[in-house]
């Protein structure tokens, strides 16, 4: 399964990316991943460093000639978003990733990838390892659980670096550097669950979301991609109204970090209206087809009949979970009045899931402006707050702000430059970077994130484009030698 992959160049970077696809390695269940790090830090005799909250710095001497350059530090997250198709059987605590080369792009089979992060850790690596690469003092950042809560970062110990200098190898574009990013916060939605016994003289029904292509909440939420979740409440919200459907059971997305991409609901229909449900259905799902025509051509909307359910909400339940559930917001929010077509505000309802008699809904908020990530937080926080569901909030965490005069976003302009005759993008990011967080632990940092092309993070349909890592690791060797010149 790897062998083709460990052919590719630059070889040792590929043969680490295919050895850490072999690693479980979910969020906030790194211990694997950490100790292999450790031994490999053992096996070649470098100095290896971890924090009380599990983040590893593995430190590398200057090469000949380089010794006294001022130190640099690459980061990068060991853990990985775990998404799956629901057909696929695979359990991301036990199984290595199946990965496969197609037309240019390394693909996994049904599951998320882990090149967002998994690719920065294969560079480091290689890096650590290689005897002929001309550097100064390098010390290699490996962060903890930065998909579900920045955790590492958060809890980073503000003495563990001696580099004034970061290079975050984190972001997805290749030829784009990114000097500033959003911030975000979480909002979390609990409403009691209060039941019914299921009547007489309905008929019980499943309707199914998939084929969704979801992605990153902060990336891809400016695509126009559907939300598994509003759809499946769109229409049961509907149905509710037209025909006194009565729900059973809502459950929709996972991580709150990932545009949902997949949900279903068991519901009754009284028997006398299911043959003007299933014609509603059809011009529903005709409807849906049409409105997602180019974002979503793979959209199904699929119903059919079910066991009967074990109990229906009560009626106020549901029309609580359906009413708060259809006001939440998601989407974009606000463009920047600054930045020209840069998402400035967004919410994502990211999943809906019933666990120990609550709905328990997820969703999350990112802004570049501080008072706008408070409004979107309370939009949310409204939506469901006459409900009488309990809404907890998280401190979120900070923008990077981008440092106009930053002297190791020059260099790295017109190293690009040199290297591939063509100038860079230098721009923000929506989407969280752990460079925030770092920056507030080690006031004035330079700092730069940039990485090798990756499609459609945090879903299965995650892809890595293979020509762009080795202008990655290209671009990565000639910033180091030239910082160490400098």
């Amino acid at each position: 399964m790897y062998d083709a992959i460990y052919q590719l160049k630059p070889e040792r970077l590929w043969f680490y990316f295919g050895e850490i696809l072999k690693i479980p390695r979910p969020s906030k269940k790194e211990d694997r991943i950490i100790a292999w790090l450790k031994d490999f830090g053992k096996k070649y005799q470098l100095e290896t460093l971890s924090d009380e909250v599990g983040n590893l710095v593995i430190r590398k001497p200057g090469t000949p000639g380089y010794e006294n350059a001022p130190w640099v530090c690459l980061q990068g997250h060991v853990d990985m978003v775990c998404e799956k198709d629901s057909d696929i059987a695979h359990d991301f605590d036990h199984d290595p990733i199946e990965a496969y080369i197609d037309d240019g792009w390394i693909k996994a089979k049904g599951t998320t990838l882990g090149a967002d992060n998994g690719i920065a850790v294969a560079a480091m690596l290689a890096l650590l390892e290689a005897k002929d690469i001309a550097h100064g003092p390098i010390e290699c950042l490996f962060t903890i659980d930065e998909e579900t809560g920045l955790t590492g970062a958060f809890g980073l110990d503000p003495g563990l670096l001696k580099s004034r200098i970061l290079l975050n190898l984190d972001s997805e574009d290749d030829g784009e550097f990114f000097i500033g990013c959003a911030g975000g916060r979480d909002t979390v939605i609990e409403l009691p669950i209060e039941k019914e016994t299921v009547p007489k003289g309905y008929v019980s029904l499943r309707m199914q979301v998939s084929g969704l292509l979801g992605g990153h909440s902060g990336d891809d939420i400016h695509k126009g991609r559907g939300n598994a979740n509003k759809i499946l409440n769109r229409y049961l919200w509907e149905t509710a109204g037209k025909f006194g459907i009565r729900v059973a059971s809502f459950e929709g997305g996972n991580l709150r970090n990932a545009i949902s991409r997949e949900a279903a609901g068991i519901f009754l229909v009284p028997d006398d209206k299911l043959s003007h449900l299933e014609e509603f259905t059809t011009e529903f799902t005709k409807s849906l087809k049409y409105e997602f025509r180019v974002t979503e051509t793979g959209l199904k909307i699929e119903l059919e009949k079910c066991q009967a359910p074990d109990f229906i909400l009560n009626k106020a339940t549901q029309d609580k979970l359906l009413n708060s559930v259809y006001a939440c917001p998601h989407g974009v929010i606000a463009w920047s009045q600054d930045i020209p077509n840069f998402v400035e505000t967004s919410t994502n309802l990211a999943s809906v899931k019933m666990i120990d008699g609550f709905f328990r809904i997820a969703t999350s908020q990112r802004s570049s402006v501080e008072s706008a990530k408070d409004d979107v937080c309370n939009m949310v926080a409204a939506a469901f707050s006459l409900t009488g569901a309990r809404i907890t909030q998280s401190d979120g965490y900070p923008g990077w702000v981008p440092n106009p005069h930053s002297k190791v976003m020059e260099l790295s302009v017109s190293t690009w430059e040199s290297l591939f005759g063509q100038k860079p993008v230098v721009r923000a990011i929506h989407a969280g970077l752990e460079c925030g967080l770092i920056g507030d632990k080690y006031p004035g940092m330079d700092m730069i994130s940039y990485g090798p092309t990756i499609r459609n993070p945090h879903s299965p349909s995650e892809k890595l484009e293979i020509a762009t890592v080795e202008k990655f690791w290209a671009f990565t060797l000639d910033i180091l030698k030239k910082i160490a010149s400098s």
